[in-house]
């Protein structure tokens, strides 16, 4: 798996706008089928893991727990702890470099 080249990706999505960020958006984009992918940082809180898990399985979408706070912050420069993709390109790329 290439981390960084999947970071990277992360940063151009944000500039395209693909990406939605922090805990109520993402849950509320899950929720209208707008994330294709999530990722979610290892060191997050264990309700916010729990609860971005169980809306992901609800609604079946992917999560990633590959990246921390600071690699997921440094990627999209933000501070953010969760991470929604919108869209199925980035997500489709992201997915063939996490295997």
């Amino acid at each position: 798996m290439n981390k960084q080249r999947v970071a990277n990706l992360l940063g151009l999505a944000q500039r395209a706008g693909r990406i939605i960020s922090g805990e109520e958006l993402v849950v509320k984009a899950i929720q209208e089928g707008k994330a294709k992918l999530v990722f979610l940082a290892q060191d997050a809180a264990p309700n916010l893991t729990k609860k971005i898990t169980d809306k992901s399985r609800t609604y079946e979408v992917e999560v990633f727990t590959v990246f921390s706070t600071l690699d997921l912050s440094s990627a999209i420069g933000k501070p953010r702890k969760v991470l929604a993709v919108t869209d199925a390109g980035f997500s489709k790329k992201m997915r063939s470099l996490m295997e």
